[in-house]
C-alpha cells in the first residue's frame, strides 16, 4: 500500500511541479510583455511631444512669413 501511495504522490509532485513551472513561464512572458508595452507607450508619448513642437514651430514660422508678406504691400 505504501507502494501506491508514494507512486501516486511522485505523480502528484510531478503534476505539481509541471503546473508550477508553467505559470512561473506565463508570469515572466507577462512580465516582459509589460514592459515592452510600456516602452512602446513611452516612446509614443516621446515622439508626439516632438512632432507637436515642429508642428508648432512650423506654424509659427509660416505665421511669421505671412505676416511679412502683408506688411511688405
Amino acid at each position: 500500500m505504501t507502494d501506491s501511495q508514494s507512486k501516486a504522490r511522485e505523480q502528484a509532485e510531478s503534476a505539481f511541479g509541471k503546473t508550477q513551472s508553467q505559470s512561473l513561464a506565463r508570469n515572466r512572458i507577462n512580465s516582459e510583455m509589460d514592459a515592452v508595452v510600456q516602452q512602446r507607450e513611452e516612446k509614443t508619448l516621446r515622439l508626439r511631444a516632438l512632432r507637436l513642437e515642429k508642428e508648432a514651430e512650423l506654424a509659427a514660422s509660416a505665421a511669421s512669413a505671412g505676416a511679412g508678406k502683408s506688411a511688405r504691400k
